[in-house]
């Protein structure tokens, strides 16, 4: 009598069934994101925009402060000097609305900007790696937070224009007339600040915009207007994507490098997550601020009264190093580490946590 034989199915080894299931979480999530508006893509987006709009909130006093620094006359003896003394000044001065002048354009520009940033970040480690296949490397952090950081500067690029616009509109900084605007030479306009006789008189920042101008819609209109229509609007957004690309991708990578350090298993407290968050913001953003600094100069070029006059970033470069130094390239730092280590800390850790709030991974 022959009893039935069974063939017992082979048993596959250990690596062949990881291999296979991460073959298949790779599908999964690439069907997923292959699905626009899909809930996970969603989630990216809305964390994002609500992690940009807190962090920029948290430190809108330092940020204007560090556009009147970069931007004022270098030899005026009415300028904006040391965090403390500026901000009791901007309070004396204008009040509560001044520490927030511009802060509204700063969250409709930081909202979408902020959301794209994160969303095409999050996208892009899944391209590059084969969602999930490959390994994610701190060479492909850095070129995802790259493209990242050009794509989303490219998206709202107008709105940081008028933003840097509308938070030196209202600051007490001296300027010069339209008259004596049309003069190129950069060392003559700052001579003219010491002289007491100068053709060009000295005006308020102030008293040079008419109130219909300090708006988000007026600024737009007048830099629409009186400096070359669209093209305009985008001034100086070539060294800002230069500036953004390294600045963008050396903050990502220092955060999840960091967070592998700082927040290993078990110890991913809030304070430590902050930490990490002020550490990677102030690590990039020390390496990159000369770009931010030619930035906030192109950006306010067409505004005569200031006297700057480049034809483009490298003339902007030159003339900086070479009336200011390379000082000049630096100017606002400090009251920008002030605001730069609370925003990004408040940035990845909103991010973080309205992310596992809407259930993404």
């Amino acid at each position: 009598m022959t009893s039935p034989q069974t063939s017992a199915p082979a048993l596959q080894p250990k690596e062949q069934l990881d291999a296979s299931h991460t073959v298949k979480v790779a599908e999964t999530e690439k069907k997923a994101a292959n699905t626009w508006l899909s809930p996970q893509l969603s989630s990216y987006f809305i964390a994002g925009g609500v992690a940009g709009a807190a962090s920029r909130t948290v430190v809108s006093p330092l940020e204007r402060l560090k556009i009147i620094q970069q931007v004022q006359p270098p030899s005026s003896e009415k300028q904006y000097k040391g965090v403390w003394s500026s901000l009791v000044r901007m309070w004396r001065e204008e009040g509560f609305r001044g520490f927030m002048r511009g802060n509204g354009i700063n969250c409709l520009r930081i909202i979408p900007y902020s959301a794209v940033q994160f969303t095409t970040y999050e996208q892009l480690k899944k391209w590059f790696t084969g969602y999930g296949a490959k390994p994610l490397d701190t060479p492909t952090r850095l070129c995802a937070g790259a493209l990242a950081g050009i794509t989303s500067v490219c998206s709202t690029y107008p709105l940081d224009l008028i933003r840097s616009r509308l938070s030196i509109a209202t600051a007490s900084i001296p300027m010069q007339s339209s008259a004596a605007s049309s003069s190129t030479a950069q060392p003559a306009l700052a001579s003219a600040y010491h002289t007491a006789s100068a053709s060009a008189p000295r005006l308020a920042a102030k008293s040079v915009f008419a109130p219909q101008d300090l708006t988000v819609w007026g600024m737009t209109l007048r830099v629409f207007r009186e400096e070359g229509g669209v093209r305009a609007l985008y001034r100086g957004l070539v060294p800002t994507a230069m500036g953004v690309a390294p600045y963008v991708g050396i903050n990502f990578a220092s955060y999840e490098a960091l967070r592998g350090i700082i927040t290993p298993p078990g110890k991913s407290s809030v304070h430590r997550k902050l930490l990490c968050g002020a550490l990677a913001g102030s690590i990039s953003q020390t390496l990159t601020y000369p770009f931010d600094v030619l930035r906030r100069k192109m950006q306010v070029t067409g505004m005569n009264v200031l006297g700057y006059k480049y034809n483009g970033a490298l003339d902007a470069l030159g003339i900086i190093i070479r009336t200011e130094g390379v000082r000049g390239l630096y100017r606002g730092l400090w009251p920008n580490l002030l605001k730069v280590a609370p925003s990004i800390a408040t940035s990845f850790f909103t991010y973080e946590l309205v992310k596992e709030m809407l259930g993404a991974s």
